[in-house]
């Protein structure tokens, strides 16, 4: 079943809600579009609509956070991680146990365009010492990770997806913060991803293992704190590596992985996402096409960096 990893938040967060009365959910605005109003119909006392107002949503957060309550801030990725300098000193350096939501995250949002199209926000969140950042890749692991968020007291970031993605796992599923989620074993090359290109990545996988390539395909569900760990012993194990993600190649999950790597196990590595340019207004699907985030366009660029 395909559903928006947005959806499975709202979902979630609402579900959690009749058992945890420390959780309050604050929106900008976008609660319809966030699916925060899920959480607002059925606790209003709880539930608070700050407008187009985010650097007073995240403040407000913080001093609930501080109080004790488990705030959820929710708005368009690109307009709430655009209010950067809030959310360093009043929710990361105050180390407040506020969960940043950011919806309609990279090209897949569509015809809305650059304005509203997160691109950057992971590059920003994850220059802040404390912050963690999670980008789940389907319905199941949406839901265990606002579990996990609203369990485990940190300054965090939850990156959603505005489309209905695919399933990538099945019900025996288990999240694991901070750990590499492995899809497919692989020894030729290992490709890293997250959030809605898992799914494509996996199929561009299956068309390479087809040809003869034996390629391994992990989640990196968990951006900061990445699996250094993991992510060392497979470039490693498999000498070439790539990264898959709709996000700017430019601080992304590409350069975290290149980060480590340039470290600890230089390896030859190809990154695949938006190629430090604006995006622009489309379908979701002509836009994955243009940025070749698509089935057809990932396997063709690890073809090409297999065979070079």
């Amino acid at each position: 079943m395909k559903i928006a990893t947005r959806v499975s938040f709202g979902e979630e967060i609402a579900a959690l809600g009749a058992t945890d009365n420390d959780i309050v959910v604050l929106d900008a605005d976008l609660s319809k579009s966030t699916q925060s109003q899920i959480f607002a119909k059925r606790f209003p006392d709880r539930f608070f609509e700050m407008g187009i107002q985010e650097q007073n949503m995240i403040g407000a957060a913080a001093g609930m956070a501080l109080m004790g309550r488990k705030p959820f801030i929710c708005s368009f990725s690109t307009f709430v991680t655009g209010r950067f300098d809030t959310i360093r000193m009043s929710v990361a350096y105050s180390a407040a146990n506020v969960t940043i939501v950011g919806t309609h995250c990279g090209v897949g949002i569509g015809e809305d365009g650059y304005s509203q199209m997160a691109l950057e926000d992971v590059a920003l969140m994850r220059t802040l010492p404390n912050m963690h950042i999670i980008q789940p890749a389907d319905d199941r692991e949406a839901r265990a990770a606002v579990r996990y968020l609203a369990a485990n007291p940190n300054p965090s970031f939850l990156r959603l997806t505005r489309q209905a993605v695919e399933d990538v796992h099945d019900d025996s599923y288990e999240f694991r913060f901070g750990k590499a989620d492995v899809l497919l074993e692989g020894k030729d090359a290992v490709l890293f991803c997250s959030g809605p290109v898992v799914a494509n990545t996996l199929h561009a996988a299956e068309q390479l293992r087809a040809e003869g390539h034996d390629v391994r395909v992990v989640n990196i569900h968990t951006i900061k704190p990445l699996d250094a760990e993991y992510i060392v012993r497979a470039a490693k194990e498999t000498g070439r590596v790539v990264t898959v993600e709709d996000h700017n190649i430019i601080g992304g999950l590409g350069a975290a992985v290149a980060e480590v790597l340039s470290e600890a196990a230089p390896t030859l590595m190809k990154r695949i996402g938006v190629r430090d340019e604006y995006g622009e207004s489309g379908s979701p699907e002509a836009l994955y096409t243009r940025h070749r985030l698509d089935t057809a366009g990932i396997y063709e660029q690890v073809r090409e960096f297999l065979i070079a």
